[in-house]
Order: C-alpha cells, then sequence, then structure tokens
C-alpha cells in the first residue's frame, strides 16, 4: 500500500515539475532586462556566515540562501508548497529509497570578482554539495572542517546511504529507508547547492573557509562585499536560470538591531523593507501614508528551553515548577502587545497533525512551590536564563520576556541571573550546552510536523537545535515511525502521541505564536511575507 503511494505521489510529482520546466525553458534573463532599481533591507542583525549548511537562523538564510544560491527544490514565494528548481523534474522508486533528480540544463554559476567558472551547473556540483555533508574525510571538508546542524539533526546523515552522479544531468539519491519528508527537506536551505569548481580552485589555494565569506552559487543576486555588523550588498544576477524573477539590479542590507532605528530608516526612505518590528511600533506605522503593513498568523513558535544535562532541570518536577510559575498570559500581553497567542503545543495550530486538546499548566506560584519542596529544592535554587540580543518572528522582545520570568521565578524562590551575548555567540553557546535555561523559538522550515519535532526534540539534534539536549526513546521512536511512512493519517496518530509525551516530559515551556508583520514602503512590488520565516527578494520589485 505504502509503495504504491509513494510511487503514484513520485509520478505526481514528476509530471507537475516537467511541465514547470517546460514554462522554465524560456531565454534565460539578460543584463539590460534587470531594471536599474536600488532596494535597501533594514535587517535585524549580522549573518555569522555565507555558507548556508553550517547555519540554522533566518538572519544567515535571509543574507545567503535566498540571495546566493538555488536548491534542487524550492519553496514557491510566500508558501510551503515545493516546485521545482535546479532539477527540473524527479522519480521514486516503488520502494520509496531511490530519488532520481534531473538537473537543469544552462545554468550558469555566478561571476563574481573572485570566482569565473568556466563550466555550467551539472551533476558533479549536487555531488559535491551533499558529499561534504556526508563524508567526514572528503577532502574540502578536511580541509574546512564544519558542522551541519540541520543535516545531522534531521539524521540525514544516517538517512542517505549514497548520492551518485548517473550522467553529467542526472542524480541518484539512494536512502537506507523511505523518508516521507523528504522532498520538503531538499527545499531547506542546507541544501543550496555549491560550485564543485569554485571548491576545487580554493581548495588548490589553501583558502577553502572562504567558501563561508565569499559566496558563489546559481541564484538571484550575486554577493559584492560584507561589511561586519553595517552592510552587505548584492548585485542582481543578470544570468539567472528564472526569467524576470531578478527586478532590481542592486540589493542593500542594512544592518540595523535597534528596531526603532529600523523605523525611522523606513519612514525616511533610507530601506524600504524591514524586519520584524516592535509590537509597540506596528499601530503607529499603519498610519504612515507611504508604509504598508500586510500580516499573517505566523508559522513559529517562542519558547523556553530548559537544559536537561544541567541538575536539578534533569527533574520532571522542577520543570514542571519553573513552566507553572511563569505567567504567560502577561507575557502575552507586555511582550506580544495583542500579536501574540498563547502556546499550548511544540508546533503552531496551522501544522497539519497539531494536537488541539493540549492542555498547558495553569499559572499556579503555589503548586509550583510544592513541586520545588517534593524535588527536594524547597529552598530554591539559582539558575541562568539567557535571553536571545535580537528580536525575532517568535520573540518580539526577549530582554522584557526574560525580566518577566526572572520575576515570575523569584516568587517561587528560585533566582534566575540573565546573560546574553552576540547572536552568533548565543547560538554556538547554546549548542554547545552552556546554557540552564534559555528563550529562543522556531519558525517552521519546510511544512512537515517532522520539523518541528524531530529538529526540535529528536535524540539526532541533541548536538544541534535540540538545545535543552532532551532524547526521550518513546518520543523519538514515534519521530522515526513518523519518517519512514508516507501515509499522513499515519503519521498525524504517530505526531500527536509524541506531542502528549512532550506535555508529559516538559523539555521547554511553550510561551506564544506570534502574528507576522512585514513593514515595507509603498514603492516596493510583491514583496510577500515568508511563513517559513526569511526574507525573499527574487520576484521583488520597486516602483
Amino acid at each position: 500500500m505504502i509503495e504504491n503511494k509513494l510511487l503514484r505521489a513520485a509520478r505526481r510529482s514528476s509530471l507537475v515539475a516537467l511541465a514547470a520546466a517546460t514554462i522554465a525553458g524560456a531565454p534565460l534573463a539578460h543584463a539590460d532586462s534587470i531594471p536599474n532599481k536600488t532596494l535597501v533591507y533594514c535587517s535585524e542583525g549580522s549573518p555569522a556566515g555565507f555558507d548556508p549548511a553550517q547555519y540554522t537562523t533566518g538572519v544567515d538564510f535571509t543574507a545567503n540562501t535566498f540571495t546566493v544560491y538555488n536548491r534542487l527544490v524550492e519553496f514557491e514565494r510566500g508558501g510551503t508548497k515545493v516546485e521545482p528548481g535546479l532539477a527540473q523534474s524527479w522519480d521514486v522508486s516503488p520502494d520509496g529509497k531511490t530519488y532520481t533528480f534531473h538537473l537543469r540544463h544552462g545554468v550558469k554559476f555566478q561571476t563574481t570578482a573572485f570566482f569565473k567558472p568556466t563550466r555550467e551547473f551539472n551533476a558533479d556540483d549536487v555531488v559535491f554539495t551533499f558529499e561534504r555533508m556526508l563524508d567526514p574525510n572528503q577532502p574540502f571538508r578536511k580541509a574546512y572542517p564544519v558542522s551541519f546542524p540541520y543535516f545531522t539533526d534531521m539524521g540525514l546523515d544516517k538517512l542517505i546511504a549514497k548520492v551518485e552522479k548517473v550522467d553529467p544531468y542526472t542524480v541518484k539519491f539512494t536512502l537506507n529507508e523511505p523518508n516521507a519528508p523528504f522532498i520538503q527537506n531538499m527545499a531547506m536551505e542546507f541544501a543550496s547547492i555549491l560550485s564543485a569548481e569554485y571548491a576545487d580552485q580554493l581548495l588548490k589555494a589553501g583558502k577553502a573557509a572562504d567558501l563561508n565569506q565569499y559566496p558563489v552559487g546559481t541564484g538571484p543576486f550575486i554577493f559584492k562585499s560584507y561589511t561586519k555588523d553595517a552592510t552587505i550588498r548584492f548585485d542582481g544576477n543578470p544570468d539567472y536560470w528564472k526569467p524576470g524573477a531578478v527586478k532590481i539590479s542592486r540589493l542593500i542590507f542594512s544592518i540595523t538591531p535597534d528596531a526603532s532605528v529600523r523605523v525611522q530608516k523606513l519612514k525616511r526612505d533610507e530601506c524600504q523593507v524591514m524586519s520584524y518590528p516592535r509590537p509597540a511600533d506596528i499601530a503607529p506605522l499603519k498610519l504612515e501614508p507611504n508604509i504598508a503593513m500586510p500580516s499573517q498568523p505566523g508559522f513559529n513558535l517562542g519558547y523556553l528551553s530548559y537544559n536537561v544535562e544541567h541538575k536539578p532541570l534533569d527533574k520532571l518536577e522542577v520543570r514542571e515548577a519553573l513552566d507553572m510559575a511563569i505567567n504567560k498570559k502577561a507575557i502575552i500581553d507586555s511582550v506580544y502587545q495583542g500579536a501574540g497567542q498563547l502556546a499550548t503545543n511544540p508546533m503552531p495550530p496551522t501544522q497539519w497533525s497539531y494536537d488541539k486538546n493540549l492542555k498547558s499548566n495553569a499559572y499556579d506560584p503555589e503548586k509550583a512551590k510544592a513541586l520545588l519542596a517534593k524535588a527536594g529544592l524547597a529552598n530554591g535554587f539559582e539558575i541562568t536564563l539567557w535571553a536571545m540580543p535580537v528580536q525575532r518572528p517568535y520573540n518580539p522582545n526577549a530582554r522584557l520576556m526574560s525580566e518577566m520570568i526572572q520575576a515570575d521565578w523569584a516568587k517561587i524562590g528560585v533566582k534566575a541571573k540573565i546573560v546574553t551575548y552576540e547572536w552568533g555567540e548565543y547560538i554556538k553557546r547554546a549548542h554547545a550546552g552552556e546554557d540552564d535555561a534559555m528563550l529562543i523559538g522556531w519558525t517552521g522550515d519546510n511544512g512537515d510536523p517532522d520539523n518541528w519535532l524531530g529538529t526540535l526534540l529528536g535524540c539526532e539534534a541533541v548536538n544541534g537545535n535540540n538545545f535543552g539536549k532532551w532524547c526521550y526513546k518513546p518520543f523519538d521512536d514515534l519521530v522515526q515511525k513518523g519518517r519512514t511512512t508516507s501515509d499522513q493519517a499515519l503519521r498525524t496518530k504517530y505526531y500527536m502521541q509524541a506531542q502528549q509525551i512532550f506535555a508529559q516530559q516538559l523539555p521547554f515551556s511553550p510561551i506564544a505564536h506570534s502574528t507576522v508583520y512585514q513593514p515595507v514602503s509603498k514603492k516596493v512590488i510583491d514583496m510577500r511575507i515568508e511563513p517559513l520565516g526569511y526574507a525573499r527578494f527574487d520576484g521583488v520589485g520597486v516602483q
């Protein structure tokens, strides 16, 4: 039954892909077809680098993935539907374990000041991209040893048995077992295709690490320069393979961590798009005659993670006490200011398989004190509470939230010291497990439940985005079962059971889902809110 469904799905995806490929067979864009327009984006933080496979945050992905690179399959703009990318079609074997990608012809890698390609994109680039993540002994990986958190968090290092070049425009992926979200996962940022020729050039020059500083891809924008904490400059790609998708000749990121400064720049037309307004700025911005304020429910979750490897957070009673002591309604009123909804689950209500019957603990400081006493901590304890230095869609003001939690915990005798670091350092240290409790969150990457339950809570993700280091076999077994069947009803059953285990074990406290706002100058044409949490500028124009 599963095999037949997989085969039918494969045929459907290939037919859709072939239809789209026929449309995309039109002539490539030319330099003179890019309008001579500049768009400035006021972004909230500096990227940690430009190698998408290394990173997990929207700051990084906006700055590298959707500007410089493409993937074999891609998410449609403004949605989570997968469409053909550098692969114009694909087939899936009847057993669901072999995916064959048929690559697009005539795609050019970008010509930059530091690289001039001598050939077009082909199967060698796909094989190099994935072999670097799969094989620790791959020469480039040895020259530039980095971790690939998404790839390993989702278990793809164990799932993919091999990646083979069948011919210059055909690549075959063989999996160790069927994997329902595989195509969705291949549209994600870590799967951005690199140039094997550029990597070889860097390797020969002894500059492999430059891959992360001077990116080269097939995407809509060509990297020009980066001044840390100030600006990133891109030029429109005149050879981009999607005709008419590049509508601006210059794209500038003006890195502006202070939200109030971003608002002022937008009002003065110093930037035409800004990230993450503070809730207090939303109403005034709506009154501005030259600014539009589209919004939509966020596909996100802000939460408080507990590092279960640190005592006493390894005890369930302690996690429950900390959770019950937090006045979440007050946080939603003060931090989200009407643009947030109370979270009860480890995923948002718009995600299929969401268990709407799950209930969160009621705010109950007295019961929290009793639980601490039961855990042998009647006199409380000390803890570090990490607060993010940046605004995110899922948490518009982590500093205020941390101060409110600190005050709530003080009422039950828990003394919290608030800690923060620069964003890249914050994530790096959290991956290393230095925190006791930390504010963090997630915006869905691919529309699949596995992206929440597996990526944030799975055992394979303990050194990645599972910041709480929580590995619980009954939960993990359900996540693994959900991955290996294509039957959505059965997957839903597994994921609902997993959510119930989550609620019983409470490795993190869900706080809120936020409404996402995208302030944009009315001069900007067709800027879309991306449900998966990044900003994209392909297809975006300026009057």
